[in-house]
């Protein structure tokens, strides 16, 4: 027992020698043991300055200080505010590390990990690195040394030696690749990888050309030419692979593919370094030719040069050239062997069993020659006999008699005419069979397509049967049938002063330029500025106007209208002269503005919405006395409304704007004495003369 306790002891003291040497950090969490004060049940935590935040005594830098020299600086603190201080004690109970993470990551700002957190670590808290971040150039910051390590090539290897150790405040940085540019755009793991995944130009290899994904790729010591080739994506279907050119070291090679896949001989490899160039080119047109070449020429439908096994028969080589056209001779192929001679053979006999005659063999550098047949006469509809035959007439693409066979249906046959034509009813489609009147079965084509059936739903059709396919009726009035076909649900509807008025197919693509350009777009009559648009949303309904002349002044997008189906448009007619416009909706501007008038009103204008519609008052203008005169006013009593825009300029009040209404008029006079007395002496008789007004610019 008395051994026991020395061993105790002992390490008691080397626990208080180890945490005595603990450096405070920021991160650190410190229980203080206070007995009987509720204030230090909890542990504190050591800010990212360094300081915690001890009661009655605030903020208390303990950053860089031994945990002895940081228990003592606070039991000094304390006992300026505490009295008993014998039972207190401090140790470390949790370290943690705080460290910011920036740059190219879903979700960059200050994380705080476990002390033996590590970059791994610290990108998953930032939720990863975001496409376009370049791996291999992370950065990481502790005060003002840098250090630079490669990711990529520890989430290849695993060697955890290759991530730099994180200290308290480390800042990571993960840059973004050269390859995304310098304009911020949506890239996807595709986008970027098509470009190719290197990041430096001096340590990679760029391959362009005729190769699917030309881009710029990492250099690697233990891949080739080919690897490289293949890390574009493989050439493409025009790559001129036997003149490959290759720039090693400043010094220009050529590269002959084809010859090494055709040998496998790796000495005609060039070699390639950092910095190398691959430059895939077009195949140029030229002749072709080889110790493996079979010409193929004549009525086939891909004539040329192929190359041949030494196992190639005559039909490979023939069905690689897509084999005889329909104007071929296949009684008449020659074969023209190498040395010159010439040899016949009858492709038709062949297949049909008659002769004796064996297929040809082909060897390498023979030509086979398909001609072409001396008799192009028409083809005759007397070949195919009526019982074996059914006839498609009405509105289809290509009415005539078809060869039948019972294991056709009536999909088949229908498609064999290129199916409707646009004036099909597919709603009466007959089938008038020998022996019957001529009003045989009707099919419903269309109900069966939109509904779904079984295929023995289909009519039964045999050899000798008529097919009628009837046209849609047209709509006596002005030919709308075909319209009225356009669902509600995906139409909207443009009317008055258009190309073509009408209802037009509609969808969420598509925006209000695009709908008034397929009615032909306004007219030379159209009001432009007073575009009328009906919103119906559900059961309720909206209206609003467009001026597309100042759109078109301004090019500003915000003013054109978000329209969906079921909205109208009206476009109205421009309105010939202004005594056409009622007075109902108008008021006059007279006096010393720019330019007097009539201009339309709505109830939510002002007086500061009419005065800036004529322009602005001039320099002259009497601005303290504008008067504003209601017809219905001077039939009571006579009275008009005084407006002094000086001073509501001065101390601008809204609620204060006298009430305007359409008919009412705005006089703005001007410092002329006499004018204005002119103007008040007559205004009794003012609604006699206010046409002239209007029509003489005013006063």
């Amino acid at each position: 027992m008395f051994i026991r306790n020395i061993l105790l002891l002992v390490l008691l003291c080397l626990s208080f020698t180890v945490s005595a040497e603990i450096t405070i950090r920021p991160g650190d969490v410190i229980k203080i043991d206070m007995t009987g004060e509720e204030d230090f049940l909890e542990p504190f935590k050591v800010d990212r300055d360094g300081k915690i935040i001890l009661p009655e005594v605030g903020a208390l830098s303990v950053k860089d200080l031994s945990l002895l020299e940081a228990g003592n600086q606070i039991r000094a603190q304390l006992s300026e505010h505490y009295l008993n201080l014998d039972n207190f004690s401090m140790q470390v109970i949790e370290r943690r590390l705080p460290i910011t993470v920036l740059g190219y990551v879903e979700n960059p700002g200050h994380f705080d990990l476990p002390a033996e957190g590590n970059i791994q670590m610290a990108l998953s808290a930032a939720e990863g690195a975001t496409a376009g971040a370049q791996l291999d150039k992370i950065q990481v910051r502790t005060g003002d040394n840098v250090r630079e390590f490669d990711y990529k090539k520890y989430l290849d290897t695993g060697d955890i030696s290759i991530l730099p150790k994180l200290q308290p405040l480390d800042v990571i940085f993960v840059p973004a690749s050269p390859l995304i540019g310098n304009v911020q755009m949506e890239f996807d793991a595709a986008t970027l990888s098509s470009g190719g995944d290197a990041g430096d130009s001096n340590n990679s290899v760029k391959v362009f050309g005729e190769v699917i994904n030309p881009g710029r790729f990492s250099f690697d010591t233990e891949q080739d030419v080919v690897d490289y080739i293949m890390r574009a994506g493989g050439v493409t279907r025009y790559a001129g692979v036997d003149t490959i050119r290759i720039i090693n070291n400043g010094e220009p090679k050529n590269f002959n593919l084809k010859d090494y896949l055709d040998t496998g001989d790796k000495s005609k490899l060039p070699t390639v370094s950092a910095g190398s160039t691959i430059f895939i080119p077009v195949q140029e047109e030229g002749v072709k030719g080889g110790a493996r070449t079979v010409y193929v020429m004549g009525e086939v439908y891909n004539p040329g040069a192929y190359e041949a096994k030494e196992t190639s028969d005559f039909f490979d080589i023939i069905a690689n050239a897509g084999g005889p056209t329909r104007w071929a001779e296949g009684r008449q192929i020659r074969i023209i062997r190498a040395d010159g001679e010439v040899d016949r053979f009858d492709l038709q006999a062949y297949t049909e069993g008659v002769g004796d005659a064996p297929m040809p063999d082909i060897s390498p550098g023979d030509a086979i020659f398909v001609p072409e047949k001396t008799d192009l006469n028409e083809k005759s509809w007397l070949k195919v006999g009526s019982d074996r035959a059914v006839r498609i007439i009405g509105a289809v693409m290509k009415p005539g008699r078809y060869e039948w066979a019972d294991e056709m249906s009536f999909l088949d046959i229908f498609s064999h005419a290129g199916g409707p034509n646009k004036d099909a009813d597919l709603t009466n489609i007959r089938i008038v069979s020998d022996g019957q009147d001529f009003d045989g079965a009707v099919f419903n084509l269309e109900e069966f397509m939109k509904l779904g059936g079984d295929f023995s739903d289909l009519p039964n059709i045999v050899a000798g049967d008529t097919i009628v396919v009837s046209e849609r009726t047209e709509d006596v009035i002005d030919n709308k049938a075909r319209w009225l076909r356009q669902p509600q649900s995906s139409s909207i509807y443009v009317f008055g002063q258009v190309g073509k008025p009408g209802r037009y197919a509609f969808d969420n693509t598509l925006n209000f330029l695009d709908i008034l350009s397929a009615a032909d777009g306004p007219s030379l009559t159209a009001d432009i500025h007073q575009i009328k648009i009906t919103h119906r949303t559900g059961d309720e309904s909206r209206t609003s106007t467009v001026d597309l002349g100042l759109y078109f002044e301004t090019g500003d997008e915000s003013l054109l209208p978000i329209v969906k189906v079921g909205d109208t448009i009206y476009v109205p007619e421009k309105e010939k002269q202004w005594l056409d416009r009622p007075t109902a909706r108008t008021v006059r501007v007279i006096g010393a503005v720019a330019n007097p008038g009539r201009y339309d009103f709505n109830d939510s204008m002002s007086i500061l919405d009419l005065l800036a519609e004529a322009g602005g008052p001039k320099d002259n203008a009497h601005l303290a006395n504008i008067l504003i005169v209601n017809k219905r006013d001077m039939d009571d009593d006579g009275r008009s409304v005084s407006f002094d825009l000086v001073e509501f300029i001065e101390n601008p009040n809204f609620k204060n704007l006298p009430l305007v209404r359409a008919g009412d008029t705005l006089y703005v006079p001007d410092m002329s004495q006499s004018n204005w007395q002119i103007f008040m002496d007559g205004v009794g008789d003012l609604f006699s003369i206010l046409s002239v007004f209007a029509i003489t610019g005013g006063l």
